[in-house]
């Protein structure tokens, strides 16, 4: 086992320099490494850093290697949601959406304690961002989930 354990989020884009530009705009990403096909415009890889956090993304090889194209948009949606855990829900939220990000749950006070709202990127990545508001035990939390899933 590593004694840095890590879990690092990798995806395939339809376009990996626009999705590049937009994490910078949208969530202030700090572009750590980027590898060129040398054959094309495309992102063989590239690692960026995202709230303290790494994310890693390609352009879609699918044709060159003769395999199903994996993209998000491909793919018709993806089943994860990558989530922002953050001082300040609101100014990244206004951020991502003014950046392109369409709302898929608005960002609200919710009943567990988080100021917490899910976007889409446009190229089909679900976000979560959050803040906490109040620390709720976990009875409290239960009890105000049944007011919440009336």
């Amino acid at each position: 086992m590593s004694s840095n354990p890590t879990l690092i989020p990798h995806f395939t884009c339809s376009n990996a320099a626009a999705a590049i530009q937009f994490y910078k705009t949208a969530f202030g990403a700090e572009e750590v490494a980027r590898h060129a096909d040398p054959k094309s415009d495309k992102v063989m890889h590239a690692t960026l850093k995202i709230n303290g956090g790494t994310v890693m993304l390609n352009d879609d090889f699918s044709g060159q290697m003769n395999s199903k194209c994996e993209t998000t948009e491909a793919l018709g949606g993806n089943p994860f949601v990558l989530h922002l855990q953050v001082d300040n829900a609101d100014a990244w939220w206004d951020k991502a959406v003014s950046a392109g990000a369409s709302v898929e749950f608005p960002l609200a006070d919710q009943f567990w304690g988080d100021r917490y709202g899910m976007l889409k990127d446009p190229f089909g990545i679900k976000w979560s961002i959050a803040h906490p508001i109040k620390k709720l035990s976990p009875a409290e939390i239960e009890e105000a989930a049944k007011t919440a899933f009336v």
